[in-house]
């Protein structure tokens, strides 16, 4: 077996200047600029953005990276280094839900969702061209299209003179989502791009999905002499894949039967009460899971952020591991890949292991101390080699800042 792959973050400064020496290729002049967005990992929280919970994640060093010049003729020109097949031209006449179709929704969507919340001008009516080089690994469950997303969001939220403070930015969030939702047809709630744009490096956010408040949780695991590793089981996940929205559909439609306006309305206290209303309809087994994942998991969230915040993050790793049983057992969003990752770090002394993202397939997170960081890698990957899967890709989460200009 060959040694496990880490998937290191290019330089920024580096990367954005050959980025800008290749728009220049591509369309003969500069660009206005070239502006980065990180993928996220999150810590603990999954499944509840959509459902007014609270989520912890952090943004990663590893981001989506585009060069763009504004146009006047209303149309976009973007080019992808990952992406086959040369260059996408889309009007943004035609940008709507399911319009345009691929990768390049995650682009076009943004400019149109900006200006459906209320961001107008001509650096939004008139198009673009752009070049877009990703550094988020790809299906895997760490962001990839909020990376690419909240790129575009600040390139044009900065040449469009909107405000860049906190709220500013999660004015940009929320129409990167909208963008997400309608335009890319995936059902995914704000968390990860809020965290690409709101994140600071050092720390996670405490984001409460309910009033879109973020409260800044430092996060020094190196001081603790632990690290966060990320696991890219290489199974590849979709957001915009049929199960996502049937989970967020059961939460919603849970919530209606509960009279509340989301699931963070039922109080952990009162939760068999609520499982046992849920549980007389037709398909309650099953809502019963998908409550009591929903309601617990946002518990987790508020007592790992009491813990991170009294400098406690060594007392994290059983929250995490009730976390990833949960999205097993009662979301039933985990798949081979990722219970394999987290049984062996687990078994190779993790504190705490759980998968993170949309699930079926992506990422899972070890919470390890820092001397076994390569041993918990060595383990999965064996393991990986033993089942005849697709070798994994290893990174270690360092806690990286939001969106930003690089050139």
């Amino acid at each position: 077996m060959n040694a496990p792959e880490f998937f290191d973050a290019p330089d920024r400064s580096t990367t954005a200047e050959a980025l800008a020496k290749e728009f220049r290729d591509v369309f003969g002049v500069g660009p206005a600029g070239v502006w980065s967005a990180p993928g996220r990992v999150n810590l603990i929280g999954e499944h509840v953005d959509y459902t007014g919970g609270l989520c912890l994640p952090l943004a990663l060093p590893h981001r989506t990276f585009v060069a763009l010049r504004p146009r006047t003729d209303g149309v976009v020109h973007v080019r992808s280094l990952q992406e086959a097949g040369g260059q996408v031209d889309v009007d943004l006449s035609s940008v709507g839900a399911g319009s345009p179709t691929g990768w390049a929704a995650y682009v076009a969507g943004v400019p149109w969702a900006l200006q459906q919340r209320g961001l107008a001008g001509e650096v939004l009516s008139g198009g673009f061209d752009a070049v877009v080089d990703g550094h988020v690994p790809y299906g895997s469950g760490l962001s990839s299209s909020a990376a690419l997303e909240c790129a575009v969001a600040i390139a044009l939220g900065e040449l469009a003179g909107a405000p860049l403070d906190d709220a500013g930015r999660a004015a940009l969030a929320g129409a990167c989502q909208l963008a997400e939702n309608v335009v890319a047809g995936a059902a995914t709630g704000g968390m990860d791009q809020a965290a690409s744009l709101r994140c600071h490096e050092g720390g996670a956010i405490l984001l409460d999905t309910d009033d879109d408040s973020v409260t800044q949780v430092a996060l020094d695991l190196a001081g603790a002499g632990l690290a966060l590793l990320v696991v890219d089981t290489r199974a590849e996940h979709s957001h915009a894949g049929g199960e996502y929205g049937k989970r967020r559909a059961d939460v919603e439609r849970a919530a209606q039967l509960l009279g509340v306006p989301n699931l963070r309305g039922v109080d952990p206290a009162g939760l068999d009460e609520a499982l046992d209303r849920v549980g007389a309809e037709p398909d309650g087994e099953v809502l019963r899971r998908r409550v009591r994942h929903a309601v617990t998991e946002i518990d987790r969230v508020r007592r790992t952020a009491q813990l991170l915040q009294a400098g406690k993050a060594s007392r994290i790793g059983d929250l995490l591991d009730a976390s990833h049983d949960s999205l097993r057992d009662d979301y039933e969003v985990s798949c081979r890949e990722l219970d394999l990752t987290v049984d062996v770090a687990r078994a190779e002394g993790a504190l705490g292991a759980r998968m993170t993202g949309g699930g079926f397939g992506g990422s899972a997170i070890a919470l390890v101390p820092a001397d076994r960081v390569g041993a918990v890698a060595d383990a999965v990957a064996a393991a990986f080699a033993a089942q005849a899967l697709a070798a994994p890709r290893f990174l270690t989460a360092l806690p990286a800042e939001g969106a930003g200009r690089d050139l």
